[in-house]
């Protein structure tokens, strides 16, 4: 083997020992930092999937369930994909046992409940914020107070005044005692309270009134926020289960989804049951997707000035 001559084992060493310069050194660091940055990604990404199949499994069991044959939810060991899909149990579900009036009455349900709220919360959040008038302070805070108030204690007051009413056995009885929320205003306030005072004096100098500033500057400017509050409202009352099953008892028409789901909780109905669970459950995906970004921008406002 034939030997290195001494004047390239010269050169090596000197480039051994040659010392590292500046751009080489900012250089190792990038490439270090980038193989940091991805690793640490890597990692991020790997527990956002582990977080989202334990999230998502229960979805996914819900649906194979609903769509097995009948015999197939009883099996042992229990079936997982459904290898012959059976819509029958939606179809079921609305026609023979009725659910789609009951989706009709949650929809009305709702619709009422989650406008009157988020009217109330503006209208309420906008005198606190910009009117002035006496016992202001102490009315919010009354106001404010209602949201640590549990509505199973006021369930029987509030019984006995629909009742005296006549309200019972129609959609007011249902949805009046959520027509305004405490939540909701407290909400809006705070999203108002954002609003410059310099823009409230120039609106007034450029002949604003209290209604225009409200519909043309504030509301604009409150837009996340009011939406997050519908699709809290929407969720609130989509979810009900108490109040309607009381209703329910002086008008069986008035069925709303939730209590039609929990009637057809039985051995016989399985599939209808786990079928009728997704139909409910559609709306509220529905919401969610279409109005993921204004829940963000609500949640997130003021965290970055």
């Amino acid at each position: 083997m034939q030997a290195e001559p001494p004047d390239a084992v010269a050169v090596d060493v000197a480039e051994l020992d040659e010392p590292e310069s500046n751009d080489q050194r900012a250089a190792r660091l990038r490439r270090t930092r980038g193989r940091r940055r991805r690793r640490s990604k890597l990692y991020t990404y790997l527990g956002l999937l582990a977080g989202s199949v334990i999230v998502l499994f229960p979805v996914y069991v819900l649906v194979a369930d609903a769509l097995l044959q009948p015999a197939q939810l009883l099996a042992n060991p229990p079936v997982f994909i459904p290898t012959h899909p059976d819509l029958g149990n939606f179809s079921n579900a609305i026609t023979q046992y009725g659910f789609g009036h009951y989706m009709e009455n949650s929809a009305i349900q709702t619709g009422i409940i989650v406008a009157a709220q988020v009217v109330t919360s503006v209208l309420a959040a906008f005198a606190f914020v910009f009117l002035r008038f006496p016992l202001r302070r102490t009315l919010f805070l009354l106001t404010l107070g209602t949201v640590m108030i549990p509505f199973e204690i006021t369930v029987t007051v509030n019984q006995a005044t629909v009742r005296s009413l006549g309200w019972e056995g129609n959609f007011l009885g249902l949805t009046a005692p959520f027509l305004a929320t405490g939540f909701g205003i407290f909400l809006v306030r705070q999203a108002f309270l954002q609003i410059p005072k310099e823009l409230r004096e120039a609106a007034v100098i450029d002949g604003y009134g209290p209604v225009r500033f409200l519909w043309r500057i504030a509301i604009p400017l409150a837009r996340p926020v009011i939406a997050a509050l519908a699709v809290f409202s929407f969720l609130g009352a989509w979810n009900q289960y108490l109040w309607p099953a009381i209703i329910a008892n002086f008008n069986q028409s008035l069925k709303t989804a939730p209590i039609g789901i929990a009637g057809l909780a039985s051995s016989q109905t399985a599939g209808i049951y786990l079928a009728a669970a997704i139909i409910s459950l559609a709306p509220l995906v529905l919401l969610l997707i279409f109005f993921r970004k204004n829940l963000i921008r609500s949640l997130t406002a003021g965290a970055v000035k």
